[in-house]
């Protein structure tokens, strides 16, 4: 970790800097982060200004008003909603004597803590990297020092430069290790391009309930708790949707507002499988009183990311927390669901069936001896119904995509038979 964890439990005051003109983070986002890093609040100073400070980034006298709220809640952290240049976070933290921590910084720590896969820690080292590129501020004394010896510079290169060249290897080293997960990427997504295996995609804003969801669907035990950014690693799972046969679930890393574009770049290898799906789910809190802004700031990192078009359902989550007066809202809706409770899972499955092109459904006409084309029906989930014929032939009712009906026309053994309702 190039950055020092700040240690749990230490107590911290919130900066709520609000800049006219200017997208300004979540102040109860910040908070959330912080909780979510183990760190106390003690309480929130909030500062409201035209344009940043350029010593200070606040003005002097909402320093002296920090400093005295520093004393007063005992707090041994300061934690700010925006980022600072090097310098202003040098003198802050000199005037206030006390450990200034940015909600970049505090969010690549909680990524780097949370990262278990190899690939996930070299996204969020590549992320470190390239944040301490522009400042060289701390989280260094890890690194080995050049101490001077034979064909090593003397005392003449200053430490920044040795700072810099070692960064910059370092950067190198972990773009190429990137670059090779990238590259195995790609070849498992043409494999299953090849197969013609659909892809969805779990995404939203951190902590909507993504990988509840997707323990519940697929069976899987991917970590979940009440925090932001629980998990970071993309799982993927294979299950079958009614009609569509075979499908890859990806859950994916949580969004937030204004993700750190370090991370969007870090994680692109990562984010690349949301691009390339077939289908995105977007889980929404919808127990969340500001679910309509987080849905507001994932389509802004979907658009980033280029993902926005891609075909989208909204998953409304936490429906059990809703009283049955707001849920009469959404009643209506089939994507009204409860993954703790394992509500309206059913409705999901079958609406994302209809999104990946199941039509209306077919009549099939199997001879008693084809028990091989039965069973394949029966475990792409296509299965509606069932007839045992009098001569020993079986007529199943299925509902599923184009592909899959164009398989089974291929087939000379096989009777498709016109739309019927069901």
């Amino acid at each position: 970790m190039l950055f020092d964890r700040p240690e749990a439990g230490r107590r911290t005051l919130l900066l709520q800097v609000e800049l006219r003109k200017a997208d300004n983070p979540d102040g109860d986002e910040l908070a959330e982060l912080a909780r979510s890093a183990d760190l106390i609040v003690v309480d929130t100073v909030v500062a409201r200004r035209e344009a940043p400070d350029s010593r200070w980034f606040v003005g002097s006298g909402k320093v002296q008003e920090i400093k005295a709220q520093l004393a007063y809640t005992d707090a041994e952290i300061l934690l700010t909603n925006h980022d600072l240049s090097p310098g202003q976070q040098r003198n802050l933290e000199q005037e206030l004597d006390c450990r200034l921590i940015t909600r970049t910084e505090l969010i690549l720590t909680i990524f780097a803590e949370r990262a278990r896969s190899h690939e996930g820690q070299l996204q969020v080292e590549l992320a470190q990297l390239k944040h301490a590129q522009t400042r060289l501020v701390r989280g260094w004394t890890h690194l080995d020092r050049q101490k001077g010896g034979i064909g090593l510079r003397g005392a003449g290169e200053k430490q920044i430069e040795l700072d810099q060249r070692m960064l910059a290897e370092r950067l190198k080293a972990t773009e190429q290790k990137l670059s090779d997960v990238a590259k195995r990427r790609e070849q498992n997504r043409r494999g299953r391009n090849r197969r013609g295996t659909p892809t969805v995609s779990l995404v939203g804003y951190t902590n909507a309930g993504k990988s509840t969801l997707f323990n519940s669907v697929t069976n899987a035990d991917v970590l979940a708790e009440d925090k932001l950014f629980a998990t970071l690693d993309p799982t993927m799972r294979r299950i079958n949707v009614p009609g569509a046969g075979e499908v890859v679930l990806t859950d994916t890393v949580g969004f937030v507002s204004s993700l750190p574009h370090a991370l969007v770049e870090a994680f692109k290898a990562t984010l690349e499988e949301v691009v390339h799906s077939d289908l995105l789910l977007h889980v929404i809190d919808i127990a969340d009183p500001n679910w309509q802004e987080r849905v507001e700031q994932v389509e802004a990192v979907l658009k980033e990311i280029g993902a926005i078009e891609v075909p989208s359902i909204r998953v409304m989550n936490k429906a059990d927390l809703l009283s049955a007066e707001e849920r009469q809202h959404f009643e209506q809706s089939d994507r009204l669901v409860s993954a703790a409770k394992g509500q309206g899972l059913d409705e999901l499955m079958q609406f994302i069936g209809s999104a990946l092109g199941v039509v209306a459904p077919h009549e099939v006409l199997l001879s008693a001896g084809d028990g091989k084309t039965r069973a394949w029906l029966y475990q792409s989930g296509a299965v509606l119904d069932e007839t045992l014929l009098t001569d020993g032939s079986v007529q199943l009712t299925v509902q599923a995509d184009e592909q899959l009906l164009g398989q089974l026309k291929k087939k000379s053994n096989v009777q498709l038979q016109e739309s019927v309702t069901k």
